[in-house]
C-alpha cells in the first residue's frame, strides 16, 4: 500500500508542474484566440448587415465608433508609472519583511533564497516600468502635447 501510496505521489509531483506549466498556458492562449475570433466575426456580421440594410453606411466611420476610443499616450505612460509604482513597492515590502523576519528568527537560508526569487524579479520588472515611463514621458512630450490639442479642437 505504501509503495502505491508513493508513485502516486510521485505521479502527482510530476504531473502539476507539467499542467501549470505546459497546459495551462496553452489554454489560455486558446481562450484568447477564440475569444478574438469570435469578437472579430461579431463585427464583420454586423457591418454585413448594416451593408445590406443602407448601401450608404461609411463603413470607415462605423468601424471606428466600434473600437472605441484609441487609448492616448499620457494615459499608457500614467499606466507603466502606476505598474512600475507596484511592481517596485512590493518588492520593497518584501525585502523589509525579510530583514524583519531575519532580525527577530535568525537568518534562515531557504527562506531568503525563496523570498529572493520573488522580490528580485518584481524589482527588476517595478524599475523596467518606471524608466520606460520617464523615457517615454521625455521622448513623447511632443506627440502627447499634439494629442491634447486634437483632442480639445473635437471638443469645440
Amino acid at each position: 500500500m505504501s509503495e502505491n501510496f508513493y508513485l502516486i505521489q510521485k505521479f502527482i509531483n510530476v504531473l502539476v508542474p507539467i499542467g501549470v506549466c505546459v497546459v495551462l498556458p496553452v489554454i489560455i492562449v486558446k481562450l484568447i484566440t477564440r475569444a478574438r475570433i469570435n469578437r472579430d466575426n461579431m463585427r464583420k456580421e454586423i457591418i454585413l448587415a448594416a451593408m445590406e440594410k443602407n448601401a450608404d453606411v461609411d463603413i470607415e466611420d462605423m468601424m471606428k465608433k466600434m473600437n472605441g476610443q484609441k487609448k492616448l499616450l499620457k494615459t499608457a505612460l500614467l499606466n507603466k508609472l502606476l505598474l512600475g509604482s507596484i511592481f517596485t513597492i512590493f518588492s520593497i515590502l518584501v525585502f523589509v519583511a525579510m530583514a524583519v523576519n531575519m532580525c527577530f528568527k535568525g537568518f534562515n537560508e531557504n527562506m531568503f533564497i525563496s523570498l529572493s526569487v520573488i522580490a528580485v524579479p518584481s524589482l527588476a520588472i517595478g524599475a523596467a516600468f518606471l524608466i520606460n515611463y520617464f523615457l517615454g514621458k521625455k521622448m513623447l512630450a511632443k506627440e502627447m502635447e499634439a494629442e491634447e490639442q486634437a483632442k480639445l479642437s473635437e471638443k469645440s
